[in-house]
């Protein structure tokens, strides 16, 4: 993908993974220290906020998209895309009673909990910095439709466009997480439980893409060629 494409591609993502983010993520948003301030007051410390998801979010790209340019070839990123893509599509369609088979262990609770512990430090904090803060420990939280966003930067296959793939991201689910900061008082526990559902799918659209990404099909945004693979084709041409 070209850059442009990279960003395009992974603020769609967000944007429709919107619907998933206000489900998840709702509470803790609608949970920030800001009774206090006004609108403006806000809008700031909502902004701050996502500002920190963000920033995580683009890090992790990095760090994803730096392995991704070690690791993979542009055949790899072919095999590992159809592959990843699959596996979505066969969890979407796996019947719930076998889902929750598969719980944390005790190794990766423990993290969580302190994760936890730290978030919920800053909640009785009523500064800005807390705000951001909050935003940047948000988004090392288990959640699926990230760890979708951040395979998506390992395939991208470079540490910049991994990097750009989950800013994009971000920004995607941005004006829908600010909403929630004004409104979310607004939607109860039932509409939350109907965004949530609607999560399968955009897990279905996602999975799809990428089967159809590792196709290398050519074409723009969906399925474009990947640069190694397509110079191979013309130099079997000749």
């Amino acid at each position: 993908m070209t850059i442009p494409e990279t960003i395009s591609a992974a603020f769609v993502m967000g944007a429709v993974g919107s619907l998933h983010c206000i489900g998840m993520c709702g509470p803790l948003a609608l949970a920030l220290p800001m009774g206090h301030r006004n609108a403006t007051g806000r809008a700031v410390g909502g902004a701050l906020y996502n500002l920190g998801r963000i920033t995580t979010y683009a890090l992790l790209g990095l760090v994803l998209g730096l392995a991704g340019q070690v690791f993979l070839s542009g055949k790899a990123q072919q095999v590992f895309s159809i592959v990843l893509g699959a596996g979505i599509l066969i969890y979407v369609l796996t019947p719930v009673k076998w889902k929750g088979l598969a719980g944390l262990t005790n190794a990766t609770n423990k993290p969580l909990l302190k994760l936890r512990g730290a978030l919920a430090s800053l909640f009785s904090a009523r500064h800005y910095g807390a705000h951001y803060l909050i935003g940047v420990l948000n988004g090392l939280l288990p959640c699926g439709l990230v760890y979708l966003a951040i395979t998506s930067s390992f395939l991208t296959g470079s540490a910049i466009k991994g990097s750009l793939f989950m800013a994009a991201f971000g920004l995607g689910t941005f004006p829908a997480m600010l909403a929630v900061v004004f409104f979310g008082n607004y939607m109860n526990q039932q509409m939350r439980l109907r965004l949530r559902k609607a999560v399968p799918l955009f897990l279905l659209v996602m999975g799809t893409l990428l089967v159809l990404r590792g196709l290398n099909l050519g074409i723009p945004f969906i399925s474009p060629q990947l640069p190694e693979l397509a110079k191979g084709s013309a130099a079997a041409c000749h």
